[in-house]
């Protein structure tokens, strides 16, 4: 299984449950400190995963190639892939949006988020049942005034979990987003003045989200962008995956 930005919020909280229900993992980030905090508390856990350290603004198609050649290497197949990084540097007219952030917020926010799936395609391919998991924003929300890059990297997120889905609907590999309701994370922080915060809750809430997804359970979920609420499932579901 392999978590990319491994290390925010949702991403570790949901490293952590696929871990616990027995997925091995490759934890991508471009923090290493966070990522080996976060590989030793898996370990902690008698848990299984790599690191490997990638800035996804500057990584190209070559990249994500040795990357795929990496898995491969190491484990023959990938039985999912959760896009959980993401960029976004606060509420900005696009009048008045430097150009370097808006390219950097539609690359990795979107384009990186393909690079890394095209890479793995051939490795999920292989699994019986190889999962591709976007965690998305809502669409509607971001995609109002002074969202830049990143609201509208979400609106091409949500075209391209339809249109992966339509691709891939006869291929054993399935794909879906997760639209996770607000939490404490970095990202909320930059967007909603406290008062607005104060409903969110701890990424570790929607873990158990995906790990469904992940799991043969989300088999039902294939094509969807699911918004499920806190805890709208444990996080001790089964990841298919061969030890």
């Amino acid at each position: 299984m392999l978590v990319a930005g491994a290390h925010g919020g949702l991403g570790q909280a949901a490293s952590l449950a696929c871990a616990r229900a027995g997925a091995r993992l490759v934890l991508l980030g471009r923090r290493i400190p966070k990522l080996n905090r976060l590989l030793d508390a898996i370990e902690r856990e008698a848990g299984e995963a790599l690191l490997y350290p990638l800035d996804l603004e500057g990584a190209g198609p070559d990249d994500y190639a040795e990357l795929a050649r990496r898995v491969e290497s190491g484990f023959g197949r990938l039985d999912g892939l959760l896009h959980c990084a993401a960029d976004f540097g606060g509420l900005t007219p696009l009048e008045h949006t430097d150009p370097a952030a808006f390219a950097r917020a539609i690359h990795v926010d979107l384009t990186a988020r393909w690079w890394l799936t095209q890479a793995c395609l051939p490795l999920l391919r292989r699994a019986a049942d190889g999962a591709v998991v976007f965690v998305v924003d809502d669409a509607d929300a971001t995609g109002q005034a002074y969202w830049g890059g990143y609201g509208i990297a979400q609106s091409g997120l949500h075209a391209m979990v339809r249109m992966l889905h339509a691709e891939l609907a006869s291929s054993p590999v399935r794909v879906c987003g997760l639209q996770p309701g607000p939490m404490r994370t970095p990202l909320l922080a930059r967007a909603y003045v406290e008062r607005e915060r104060a409903a969110a809750c701890e990424p570790e809430r929607y873990a158990g989200a995906c790990v469904t997804l992940l799991s043969a359970a989300g088999s039902a979920r294939r094509g969807e962008v699911w918004r499920p609420g806190p805890d709208a499932c444990g996080i001790d579901l089964p990841i298919v995956a061969e030890r």
